[in-house]
């Protein structure tokens, strides 16, 4: 059974930073590529990062870049989104999802984990 478990969310205060962590299993080493994803109350699903199958291709919405850092750890089947310089904006539910391609559209994965909450708050 292929199973994604995100973890590391949390409140932290504005201009802080935070790792969230996913947890792959059943998967296929560097079979899939993956991303994260968030969603505010009352907004759409959408990508922030995402990294290719081999680890060496990325991809990060506008709002995040240069903020937010994805990697992953072959050896444990581990993905993580380092996120630095939070903003009350970053607020959401943060999933992390494994697709077949490097995208930040949703449509393009189909594993999903349970989602883990971010809130950026003084």
């Amino acid at each position: 059974q292929r199973q994604l478990v995100e973890s590391g969310g949390g409140l932290v205060q504005p201009g802080g930073s935070l790792r969230l962590s996913c947890a792959a299993s059943g998967f296929p080493q560097d079979y899939y590529a993956m991303g994260w994803f968030r969603q505010a109350p009352g907004k759409e699903r959408e990508g922030v990062a995402c990294i290719g199958r081999h680890g060496s291709s990325t991809n990060y919405a506008d709002s995040v870049q240069g903020r937010f850092t994805i990697s992953r750890d072959f050896a444990n089947n581990m993905w993580y989104l380092q996120m630095s310089d939070l903003k009350a904006e970053d607020t959401a539910v943060y999933y992390c999802a494994a697709g077949v391609r490097l995208s930040l559209d949703a449509r393009d994965y189909d594993y999903w984990g349970q989602g883990t909450q971010v809130t950026v708050s003084s």
